[in-house]
């Protein structure tokens, strides 16, 4: 992640550097940076993080504050990014994702602002994308074929009759369509509405159906006409970067180009509420018994305020953050639901902040018993007092988070950027962001002196009347009203169209059809070349060692004085009934509890001396072989290197000695079955994909029962068919079982903290048995349709090809990124409106997939799927090639840092993907040819190697037949 390079010189407070001035420069020693802040003359901000670190990342954020819920900040950051004056192609953002080595590439919408991040390892591939998103926000060329196109439009059924119904139309209108389907979408458009009803949190940013096809297009050209200039935008930089030059490039590339200009962004406070409030809203979906949800919330202060900001963030944690908290605790044992409400804890997302608790997981009628629980609770609490321990484990975590430099998840680059945005946006000092140090002094100090978060939940919570009980209900009837009113909307809006009217949208169809039709060269974008791309793959030392049954690595890392530690158990042959029940173990094993101690305990314990841990299955293989197949549970966690034997201490009765009791299972399980079912409607790709894959592939076979469908099914039986008692059984046979498997440990730290004694982990592995080799077979019954409540439809289709050595595998990578930019863009996303259309392979399962999200057809979606043989035959050249293998170059040299660098290398080197392996890979995949693409297509992705899966909210059946499909339809 870092290199040794000196960072370039920066300039001191006060310091001209052209059109900027320097107003501070501060150092950052918990992540060994330096923060500088400056405004260029025209108001432009700009914050640089100087860091030793080659992952460079930009962004520019633009306030931007809808005034109502046409979407137009959301639709907006779509056609920006469309085409601009220096890059006029049709979509340079998409057409940049294949041209460069980025490790993250996005544009996103929050409720009062917008923004456009990146990083990237290369310098070079840096400016380029730099040069591309300066132009696109600052320079768009805001077509009216991208505005119908991505935001809304009129079209008849058959484009070109408009004899036919007539329909809405656009990516964004789709997508938000799919996305209001989804009860945490819902609930939290709601969240902002009703805490702040008066300011611009009460539009929904990404634009309500019923109101998208209100935004005109001169309405979107204004609004990006006022928000995005330099004076209203936020520039960030990190890396080892020469800042210089960096200002440079933004100053001729934008800041030359504009003038002085005002606009009030600035959101008011939200007048205060006389007195509590409750607010019922719905969402389409037919779980009245557990698909409810209640949320008490409240309006705090000012998210700028750093000492307020903090001092809720560790009470949202101490009240909220493990099984074991004082507040979730009485929630969850209640037993009125299942699981803490979506967005229960401190919200910093709002200018004002806000705090809620609650419950999920509900039948009707709960909202009076809920909002009494959360109140009483929190009463008692501040009139019993908030034990000690339980703040210093908070405070400890927090410790965590300020030393630990990881890029799970964003980038840590990016990272940094969102946590200074929050205060910097607002008016506040970016600065308190990035460090904590002096706030934390103050909190220590005052928690010395008395009291501090008792009369917090009193004055802030309890005595405070800005308080809202949200409610939130399933309706069955709500998708098909949608659906009307959707008629009823287009009837309204064409009901005074005349001939002319018809005309002009057949004529604009037609249009819009012919220029998505249209190749446009983007040779105009920068680009890279395959020379840029690195031939070796990253080799992280480490040592080894035999302790008995286990291997041991140390991998010896720059963490910031955090220790990691991965103890991957091999199982031995596992017993058919037994599949379906390790995910479940590995969800429950650390939130239950061991060697004594019970859940409450077991979780104080793991908050007060880790920085948490956690189980995970795996299903894995040989280079060279996609049927003998391997079973893993994973125990991982994290701590200041002073509480490491604490660390081993904790994983080592969690695989040891857990103890799982059937009112905690009960709990645990009722908990995560609302978190599977909610996720279906937001992630409906993932679970097609996956129900595609598990008819083709042993793996994916597996796979499908740990986190795919199946599992959800598996889950629903448990909870609600009282097989408690028999899966406490199954638990105790998988924890046996894990004893007679073979361990491999990583630890990973700083070279002085490497020593740390293993053994209380090791010595417990003492059986003999081989590591098993599943063989489960695939799912048969053909295509597979799953029903739930979706408006739009996720589709999928996979197929089984070839192993990791194969000397296909390379191409069929490099078709994927081909297909994904090339064709599925075009063909799903701009012409089919749906959100998103992409290609997959995943080289170690040997497993090639297609798939759409947020789609309005099933039909045409399947057969662009079974006409991509067709396009390769098409006119493509040198270009698509290089640019898909750039693409598909960077799956092989993924982003790492010091958590994650070591773990990566030992355990792909125990499973036979050393690097040597991995550079053979690359040295394949650099000269993969067009030729190759069509051979390895009609080898291995035909009809005979295909498995079919779809979500959708309706019986597919109807409609595919004319494709000789028939899905097995099962209800979600």
């Amino acid at each position: 992640m870092t290199t040794t390079e000196r960072l370039p010189a920066l300039p001191a407070a006060g310091e001209r550097l052209g059109r900027y001035t320097v107003e501070r420069v501060e150092d950052l020693p918990e992540m060994q940076g330096t923060l500088v802040l400056l405004r260029h003359d025209l108001g432009a901000r700009h914050a640089h993080v100087a860091r030793n670190d080659d992952n460079l990342a930009f962004g520019v954020t633009f306030p931007t504050v809808p005034q109502d819920s046409t979407g137009v900040a959301h639709i907006l950051e779509h056609v920006v990014l469309m085409g601009s004056q220096k890059y006029p192609v049709a979509d340079p953002f998409f057409a940049m994702i294949p041209r460069s080595l980025n490790t993250f590439m996005n544009a996103m919408t929050a409720s009062d602002w917008t923004t456009y991040p990146f990083s990237t390892r290369n310098e070079k591939d840096f400016y380029n994308l730099l040069g591309v998103y300066l132009d696109a926000a600052f320079f768009p060329l805001l077509r009216y074929e991208s505005f119908r196109q991505d935001g809304h439009r009129f079209e008849f059924e058959t484009p070109d009759d408009p004899s036919t119904p007539l329909k809405l139309q656009g990516v964004v209108y789709n997508e938000m369509k799919g996305g209001m389907a989804s009860p945490g979408s819902v609930m939290w458009r709601a969240f902002g509405k009703a805490l702040y009803p008066d300011l611009t949190y009460a539009n929904n940013s990404g634009g309500s159906p019923e109101d998208i096809p209100n935004l005109t297009y001169e309405g979107l050209r204004a609004f990006h006409a006022a928000h995005y200039h330099p004076s209203n935008a936020f520039f960030y930089t990190y890396g080892n970067l020469d800042l210089t030059r960096v200002l440079e490039e933004i100053g001729a590339q934008v800041m030359s180009r504009f003038g002085p200009q005002t606009l009030d962004v600035s959101i008011p406070d939200q007048p205060d509420f006389a007195e509590p409030r409750r607010v019922d809203v719905t969402y389409p979906g037919s779980d009245v018994e557990r698909g409810g949800q209640v949320s008490v919330a409240w309006k705090l202060g000012h998210t700028t305020d750093p000492d307020g900001h903090l001092r809720w963030s560790v009470l949202s944690d101490v009240l909220l953050g493990n099984p074991a908290a004082p507040l979730t605790r009485p929630l969850i044992e209640s037993g009125i639901g299942s699981a803490l409400a979506d967005l229960s804890g401190y919200r910093d997302d709002f200018r004002e902040g806000a705090f809620a608790a609650g419950l999920k997981g509900l039948s009707a009628g709960k909202a009076a018993e809920v909002q009494a629980l959360v109140l009483d609770t929190l009463a008692a609490i501040a009139e019993g007092g908030i034990d000690p321990e339980l703040i210093e484990s908070s405070l400890h975590q927090f410790e965590i988070g300020q030393r630990e430099v990881s890029n799970s998840g964003y980038p840590y680059g990016l990272q940094m950027m969102f946590r200074l945005l929050g205060p910097w946006l607002y008016g506040g000092d970016p600065v308190t962001g990035l460090r904590l140090d002096a706030e934390l002094e103050r909190l220590r100090a005052d928690l010395e002196a008395g009291p501090v978060f008792e009369p917090m939940i009193r004055t802030e919570l309890l005595d405070n009347p800005h308080r809202v009980t949200l409610v939130l209900a399933p309706d069955p009837d709500l998708a098909a009203r949608t659906e009307q009113a959707e008629r009823e909307l287009v009837e309204r809006l064409s009901a005074d169209f005349t001939d002319e009217d018809r005309a002009r949208i057949v004529r604009e169809s037609l249009q819009l059809q012919s220029l998505q039709g249209q190749e446009s060269s983007p040779d105009v974008l920068p680009t890279l070349t395959l020379a840029d791309v690195p031939p070796t793959v990253q080799r992280v030392p480490y040592t080894t060692e035999e302790a008995g049954r286990a291997l041991i690595g140390r991998v010896p890392q720059p963490t910031g004085g955090l220790t990691y530690l991965d103890v991957q158990v091999r199982l031995p042959v596992l017993p058919a009934d037994l599949l379906d029940t390790l995910p479940l173990y590995a969800y429950a094993v650390t939130r239950s509890g061991a060697a004594g101690q019970d859940s409450r305990a077991l979780a104080r314990r793991i908050e007060a001396v880790t920085g948490g841990v956690s189980a995970s299955v795996g299903v894995g293989g040989k280079p060279d072989d996609l049927d003998t197949l391997r079973l893993s549970l994973t125990f991982s966690g994290k701590a200041l290197a002073r509480n490491g034997e604490a660390l081993v201490g904790v994983l080592h009765d969690l695989i040891k000695a857990p103890e799982f009791t059937r009112e905690r299972l009960e709990q645990l399980l009722k908990q995560r079955l609302a978190g599977l079912k909610a996720s279906v409607v937001n992630a409906g790709n993932a679970y097609a994909e996956r129900l595609a894959a598990a008819q083709v592939s042993p793996a994916g076979f597996v796979e499908e029962h740990f986190s795919g469908l199946s599992a959800l099914d598996y889950l629903k039986s448990i909870v609600e068919g009282d097989e408690l008692d028999a899966l406490l059984e199954r638990l105790n046979r998988v924890r046996e079982l894990l004893l007679q498997g073979r361990p491999l440990l990583c630890l990973t730290a700083t070279e002085d903290d490497l020593s740390l004694d293993l053994t209380p982990v090791t010595r417990e592995f003492t059986g003999d048995a081989p590591v098993g080799h599943p063989n489960p077979g695939i799912l048969a019954g053909g295509p597979q349709a799953r029903i739930t409540d979706s408006p739009v439809a996720f589709n999928a289709v996979a197929f089984r090809t070839v192993p990791y050595t194969h000397a296909d595998s390379p191409a069929l990578l490099v078709l994927s990124r081909l297909l994904r930019s090339e064709y599925l863009l075009k063909e799903i996303r701009e012409k089919g409106g749906a959100y998103g259309g992409g290609a997959a392979f995943d080289a170690r399962a040997g497993v090639f997939s297609l798939s759409s999200y947020r789609d309005p057809h099933i039909t045409r979606t399947y057969e662009v799927f079974r006409a991509v043989r067709s396009f390769l035959d098409t006119e493509l050249g040198e270009r698509e090639l290089t640019e898909a293998i750039l693409g598909a170059s960077k799956t092989l040299d993924p982003l790492t840092s010091p958590d994650t660098a070591g773990r990566l290398r030992f355990y792909g080197d125990q499973a036979g993907y050393t690097p040597e392996v991995q550079e053979a890979y690359k040295a394949r995949l650099l000269k993969v040819t067009l030729d190759d693409l069509k051979r390895v297509t009609d080898t291995w992705l035909t009809e005979g190697r295909a498995g079919y899966a779809l979500v959708a909210g309706r019986d597919p059946n109807a409609e595919t037949e004319a494709l000789g499909l028939r899905f097995e339809v099962q209800a979600i």
